[in-house]
């Protein structure tokens, strides 16, 4: 039904337009995914701010600003660009957020199989 070597996150339809979500790691020792959605358009990328390492999540699941046009860093405050990933404020200014590629199949969001650890 999927391609070999992806993994499902989940319906697409599952993460709210303009919001954002969160997902465990594959193996369990690493601060896992996040997405966020605009309309048919979805972003993922490890959530691990480049500054430390840390999970970027205020609380599970929430990451982006009160306004919904960056990602935020819940330990430093730094901010990023949600299209590229490019962090413009804070610690780790010019860093970039890791991007995973994505499928999506009939509405559901598919990762490769290693993304995130």
């Amino acid at each position: 039904m999927f391609p070999p070597g992806w993994r499902v996150l989940g319906q697409v339809e599952d993460i709210a337009d303009g919001g954002s979500a969160g997902f465990p790691p594959a193996t369990g020792i690493f601060n896992g995914l996040l997405a966020v959605r605009r309309g048919a358009d979805v972003k993922v990328y490890v959530n691990s701010c480049p500054h430390i390492g840390a999970p970027l999540d205020w609380v599970p699941g929430r990451f982006l600003s009160l306004d919904g046009t960056r990602i935020i860093c819940a330990l430093h405050g730094a901010e990023f660009e949600i299209d590229s990933g490019l962090c413009t404020s804070g610690p780790c200014q010019g860093d970039r957020l890791e991007p995973v590629m994505i499928q999506i199949k009939d509405g559901i969001l598919l990762v490769p199989e290693d993304a995130g650890i």
